[in-house]
């Protein structure tokens, strides 16, 4: 890997393109080199948790909207047999490729339960795949393309998270999702460097918004903010290939992204991008969700169990007096008790907002020494009396150590969790701490194919007949020797009778 040095430039200063961050990430879009086994094996992976759950969202609101938006931009394929539309799951058909991008990347999104990096900024790369896979099914490239083009999306995506704090200047981070796909599918296509470093400006341009959708009470766009980059990145390419340009220089000019949404005039980066020839393993810095909801809270969610389990009475809010997670800047300010957010404290908030409220996550996994991505969000369940009174015990603190430990760029030493401290009511105290999830790579039991083939059975069970469940998971695992033709069937058909009595909102198409 090799640091870019990235800093504001005055216009009297006339950057060169070559110099350019945009320019560069391009250039590592269009080198030729190989995808390893071992990136290969992770993107059959990741292309398999995108799909459980996608699958698993398919009668949510937020999903089934989505989905009506991209139904209403059919396809008919060229006579040449190009621009063949692209799939939406959950349903039959072709669709024009910004709008499947548009729906399945909410779908993917929805229940906040596929991969994630964390490091400057933070990240689910996974959001990759639904641009990029549905451009080429649009176009009919092969599964040995498709899988070069995500292992650039990954790649770009987690070097940029590497080097550019978003979150510091309440940007949302799907601002580095619009060039990481921009540069996936022009990976995929073989574009030239010109017509990604364009793609990659307006991409970048197009998907600066404020953090807001991930503060206070949380809403449904939540779900739609990194699908409207996965959108936003298919139609930069289109508009790149037919020769429109992007504001230049995006990052680096004085009126650019860094100059005035970002850390200022006088900051400085040192952007870390793959050398020409060089592989693209980002893939493999990032981990998935053995559970449905906040990274940062994967692991207090095993350990909430393992505490419940081993002292049931940890379950009865009656025995204790207080609990405090101490741990990382993020998780005490973003979802825990620092946010100062009283709807992280709301029986009735929405499910988006409990997703990241760690008080209620570690309460619930506590009582039921097990996550569920419907039950333990349930309004029944959230609104439980007991589950109330120990949720409102339950606050976070900053601890030094643990914020150190989560920016280390150490993957030994890097971690998500922190320490518990329980105080009872008859003053005894009870302290443990865990640093990462159990599926970790580093953790009790990191997840393999077999997980991942598993998290989609499960996720799949009621939603697809076991037939159609078993063709998605053979035709996934064959993914680098698919046909164009075969591609299309990376998508899934629900269960007879799922839709009944599904209403489907009406818009303007």
């Amino acid at each position: 890997m090799k640091n870019h040095p990235v800093r504001v430039h005055r216009s009297d200063e006339n950057l060169t393109r070559e110099g350019q961050l945009a320019w560069k990430i391009a250039e590592v879009a269009v080198d030729p080199v190989a995808v390893t086994a071992e990136v290969t094996e992770m993107i059959i992976n990741r292309v398999i948790d995108n799909a459980s759950v996608a699958t698993a969202s398919l009668v949510r609101e937020p999903v089934v909207a989505a989905r009506s938006q991209a139904v209403a931009h059919p396809i008919t394929a060229h006579s040449d047999g190009s621009h063949n539309g692209s799939t939406v799951f959950g349903v039959d058909g072709r669709y024009s490729p910004e709008w499947a991008a548009w729906a399945n990347g909410v779908a993917v999104r929805e229940l906040d339960y596929h991969d994630t990096f964390l490091a400057a900024e933070y990240s689910h790369p996974g959001d990759n795949i639904p641009p990029i896979l549905a451009v080429a099914q649009h176009v009919g490239t092969d599964g040995a393309a498709l899988i070069r083009g995500v292992a650039t999306g990954y790649e770009i995506q987690v070097d940029l998270v590497k080097a550019i704090s978003l979150h510091k200047h309440k940007i949302d981070h799907v601002a580095h999702l619009g060039p990481s796909a921009a540069a996936g599918i022009g990976t995929m296509l073989g574009l030239s460097t010109e017509t990604i470093f364009q793609a990659i400006g307006q991409a970048l341009h197009t998907t600066t918004a404020t953090r807001q959708s991930r503060k206070g009470e949380i809403s449904s766009w939540k779900a739609h903010a990194p699908a409207f980059a996965g959108k936003m990145a298919v139609e930069a390419i289109d508009r790149a290939m037919r020769g429109q340009t992007s504001p230049t220089p995006i990052y680096e000019g004085e009126d650019g992204v860094i100059a005035w949404l970002l850390d200022g005039p006088t900051a400085a980066y040192e952007v870390p991008l793959p050398e020409r020839g060089e592989a693209k393993a980002g893939i493999l810095d990032t981990y998935t969700k053995e559970h449905s909801a906040e990274y940062q809270a994967q692991a207090w969610i095993d350990l909430a169990r393992k505490l419940g389990a081993e002292h049931p009475a940890l379950r009865d809010p009656a025995n204790i007096r207080s609990v405090v997670l101490h741990t990382s800047h993020h998780t005490h300010f973003v979802i825990g008790s620092g946010a100062n957010d009283p709807q992280k404290y709301d029986p009735t908030a929405s499910r988006e907002t409990l997703d990241h409220s760690i008080p209620f996550i570690f309460t619930v996994a506590l009582q039921d020494g097990a996550w569920h991505h419907e039950r333990s969000y349930a309004p029944e369940r959230a609104g439980r009396p007991d589950t109330i009174e120990l949720w409102n015990k339950v606050t976070t603190q900053e601890d030094a150590e643990w914020t150190r430990r989560y920016h280390s760029i150490d993957p030994n030493e890097k971690a998500f969790g922190g320490r518990v401290e329980i105080e009872l009511t008859d003053g005894s105290r009870i302290v443990d701490e865990i640093a990462v999830a159990d599926a970790h790579p580093l953790g009790a039991r990191p997840f393999a194919r077999e997980h991942y083939v598993n998290k989609f059975r499960i996720l799949a069970d009621g939603v697809l007949e076991e037939a159609e469940t078993e063709r998605f998971l053979t035709l996934a695992q064959r993914l680098p020797e698919l046909t164009a033709a075969e591609l299309g069937g990376l998508t899934v058909t629900p269960r007879a009778g799922l839709y009944a009595g599904l209403v489907t909102p009406e818009g303007l198409f």
